[in-house]
């Protein structure tokens, strides 16, 4: 593929076009996004997530980042995790989402240790060694450059902070593997049920196709320069936590 191309789920489009589309995908699915989410993962993701920010370990005090953390539900999870004294910034690309997130959580009462943050995976603005950890659920696919994003990760970690990435992978059973991109293959269907919108998750749905799988994505983030990376497969591999650490 040419170094000014990239992957728009399965068409090739400029890099420079794919953040203004992907933000479009989002922008449009922002209000129906944890609903469909519910239907598509039959309700599993919200067990995926709790599962996920166990591994992370979080403890009282610290500075966590939820980068792409959209509507919130991850940094719901971590608030009470650091406490009073600790720090969650609720960062993501995308306005829609993140506005979404934040009246959510006011509307929870989950204030106090928040701040939200709009800003781009590739280009975190943070200062060096800022966070004991940062979570990414089911947001990295759609990061233009992944290989940056996850240096920009590294570089505002504390040695010894963590990340984690929830994301779609690959079920190593062929049946499986089979069933499940049928069960996909209905989710644009859906799509345009519940929201009005086939295109956004027929864009979703080639996304998971195109994304890493889960040595190809453990590789990456050693190439980065994490140590320890390692992943554990959800659902037979249908999702994936990778784990990494910072030196």
């Amino acid at each position: 593929m040419p170094e000014d191309v990239t992957n728009f789920g399965f068409e090739k489009v400029p890099v420079a076009e794919k953040a203004k589309r992907v933000a479009g995908v989002f922008h449009s699915v922002a209000g129906k996004y944890d609903l469909m989410n519910d239907i598509m993962s039959l309700g599993s993701h919200r067990l995926m997530k709790r599962l996920a920010v166990e591994m992370v370990a979080v403890r009282p005090g610290e500075r966590v980042m939820d980068l792409a953390g959209g509507t919130g539900d991850i940094t719901a999870l971590l608030s009470p995790l650091v406490g009073d004294d600790g720090h969650v910034v609720l960062c993501d690309i995308n306005y829609s989402m993140l506005a979404l997130g934040r009246d959510r959580l006011v509307d929870r009462g989950i204030v106090g240790n928040i701040d939200y943050v709009q800003a781009d995976a590739e280009r975190l603005p943070f200062g060096d060694r800022q966070f004991d950890a940062i979570t990414i659920a089911f947001g990295l696919r759609n990061v233009t450059d992944k290989p940056a994003a996850l240096v920009s990760m590294l570089r505002v970690l504390k040695p010894g902070g963590r990340l984690m990435v929830l994301e779609f992978s690959r079920p190593h059973n062929a049946a499986l593997r089979k069933s499940y991109e049928a069960f996909s293959g209905l989710w644009p269907h859906i799509g345009k049920v519940v929201t009005g919108d086939s295109d956004s998750y027929k864009y979703l749905v080639e996304s998971i196709q195109v994304h890493p799988d889960q040595e190809e994505l453990k590789s990456m983030m050693h190439d980065a320069g994490f140590a320890d990376c390692r992943y554990h497969d959800l659902a037979g591999g249908i999702a994936a936590i990778h784990m990494g650490v910072r030196e």
